[in-house]
């Protein structure tokens, strides 16, 4: 499976050097001029990590590394200009996982991207087990049966797959397009509204309080997660 990466520079000439040599390697990759336009494609799509100019117009790489972080846990790694140790201290209390000082070689952007990926590739590790686990509940992968505290809920298809999924990335906001576009398909024609009944019914029947739900969560203005 190919990797998807972000990479947000305003120098077009970086930007398009770097995309050329990831891609001849086999990733795939968005690219980003300004702070916005970067924190727009991470709230849209999923990323297995993003570069990360930190001077940019519009936000700067460390504003958007901390919006990143209010729906996101995918790696982020920081390039900047500047030598100064400030500043990589502050790139990595924003959020970031590592940071690359410009001049740098392509050689060592590519191995650097690739290790972090590697750390932190917990979504592929989830993907083999077929029993998911969490507080006092149980997923069945090959099954597809949960269980809360022994006891069988009976549970719609996508009902299950959208419980499924949120378990493999817990605390991974998924907003409602998202959550759309991978359960029922690009193509599906029906609108967000689908996710938040399936949401709704969902706690309905796995909560003991649905208004105050202990699993499948909301982050207001974003979208939903499993805690």
């Amino acid at each position: 499976m190919s990797r998807r990466v972000l990479v947000v520079d305003d120098e077009k000439l970086i930007v398009k050097g770097i995309r050329f040599s990831l891609e001849q390697d086999g990733m795939e990759v968005d690219c980003a001029y300004d702070g916005e336009e970067a924190l727009q494609k991470a709230k849209e799509n999923e990323y297995d990590i993003i570069l990360l100019d930190v001077m940019l117009p519009k936000l700067t790489g460390f504003e958007v590394c901390q919006q990143i972080r209010e729906f996101s846990n995918v790696p982020v790694v920081m390039l900047t200009a500047k030598g100064e140790d400030m500043d990589k201290i502050l790139g990595l209390e924003y959020g970031a996982d590592d940071y690359i000082t410009k001049p740098f070689n392509i050689l060592e952007v590519k191995a650097r991207l690739k290790a972090i990926m590697r750390r932190t590739n917990r979504k592929d590790k989830a993907e083999e087990e077929s029993i998911l686990e969490g507080k006092d509940m149980r997923l069945d992968r090959e099954g597809r049966r949960v269980y809360i505290n022994g006891k069988e809920i009976n549970l719609t298809a996508k009902e299950f797959e959208v419980l499924e999924l949120l378990m493999l990335n817990p605390n991974k906001v998924y907003s409602r397009e998202n959550l759309l576009k991978l359960v029922w398909g690009s193509d599906y024609p029906g609108d967000v509204r689908t996710v938040d009944v399936h949401i709704r019914r969902l706690r309905e029947k796995i909560e003991a309080n649905p208004s105050e739900p202990k699993y499948v969560h909301t982050k207001w203005g974003v979208g939903y997660y499993y805690a």
